[in-house]
């Protein structure tokens, strides 16, 4: 295995693309609306890829809910954005986590009977007055132990069905003034301040088994290199300072936030300390490119990914028509979902 997650360009394989898959060997596949067709449709394109991977990779998606949310009607429901767990947390603490957690089961219950074993959540954004909406509603709050608590319990929920949790933007991507799909955010925050707010809300998290980093530069940090390509965020900051010691992954290294060629990119982003690197678009030339610039995955980076996926449990049974139920009753007041939803 190589250590990067590729992504496919449509709803199902081309024959360049089992080709590339049986030769460069990605660790996982990650999958976005532009492959989402009906459900059947979904399941072939997830099991041919394992059959010509010759193994069970994991297949990721990101099912956030809200905005961020690859399955949608009419197969599969719509689940709030994170804002709403965190409104509910504000009038009854209890409610709010027992609403994200059993949101995250459901989802979970959606994710593995695709076959989909790993979802891009939660997220531990804290967002600030002024900060780009890219995060906005999808953030639990503004408030560290707040975020974390909401976010553990959503983690704990995928657990629960079956699907690891993927812990996301380490360390912080509140603050951004810019959405680092189109360009790169530079965060001037002190770092007593990052330490207590940003980093604080991850800590309760480190132990979560994968992690993505955000294309953020923190200069009070480091000054030039955002943290996905940051030897020294990567070490001192997720590390150290929020003692993260899972899987960590960048984010999606085609983003415009980052500077040079996709090969480039990813070399920078395994030396900095990443595990794996991301590649989300589907495009051959910058796929060749991206294997041909990740290592086999061996050492460290092996033993936590081999650590991740061990922590993969077998999904608890679960009645989803009555857990939905029990979900809009949780939520409401705070969220229904529109009348033309699953």
């Amino acid at each position: 295995m190589r250590a990067f997650i590729a992504g496919v360009a449509g709803p199902a394989l081309s024959d360049e693309e089992r080709a590339f898959l049986r030769d460069a060997e990605p660790w996982g596949l990650i999958l976005f609306q532009r492959n989402v067709t009906v459900p059947e449709s979904l399941k072939r394109l997830i099991g041919e890829a394992r059959t010509v991977l010759g193994r069970e990779a994991p297949v990721l998606i990101d099912q956030e809910g809200g905005r961020v949310q690859r399955l949608r009607p009419p197969h599969w429901p719509v689940y709030p954005p994170g804002a709403v767990f965190g409104a509910i947390y504000d009038r009854d603490r209890q409610r709010a986590l027992t609403a994200a957690r059993l949101g995250a089961r459901l989802i979970a219950a959606d994710l593995t009977a695709l076959g989909i074993d790993v979802n891009c959540a939660p997220i531990a954004d804290v967002p600030v007055a002024g900060a780009d909406p890219v995060v906005g509603d999808r953030a639990y709050g503004n408030e560290p132990g707040k975020v974390a608590a909401i976010a553990l319990a959503i983690a704990q929920g995928l657990s629960e069905g079956g699907v690891l949790p993927v812990l996301k933007h380490l360390p912080g991507h509140g603050r951004a003034t810019a959405d680092s799909h189109a360009r790169l955010p530079v965060v001037n925050t002190d770092r007593i301040t990052l330490e207590n707010t940003d980093f604080a809300a991850f800590r309760p998290l480190a132990a979560l088994p994968l992690g993505m980093t955000a294309h953020v530069v923190f200069t009070a940090i480091d000054p030039i290199a955002p943290a996905t390509i940051s030897p020294i965020i990567v070490r001192d900051v997720i590390r150290d300072s929020i003692g993260f010691q899972g899987l960590l992954m960048s984010d999606d290294i085609s983003m415009g936030a980052l500077e040079g060629s996709i090969a480039e990119r990813s070399s920078a982003a395994i030396t900095a300390g990443c595990d794996l690197v991301l590649h989300c678009n589907g495009d051959m030339a910058e796929m060749d490119s991206v294997a041909g610039n990740t290592p086999v995955l061996a050492g460290e980076a092996a033993r936590r990914a081999a650590a991740a996926l061990a922590a993969k449990r077998p999904a608890d049974p679960i009645d989803v028509v009555a857990g939905r139920n029990e979900f809009l009753k949780l939520v409401a007041g705070a969220w229904q979902p529109p009348q033309s939803s699953a």
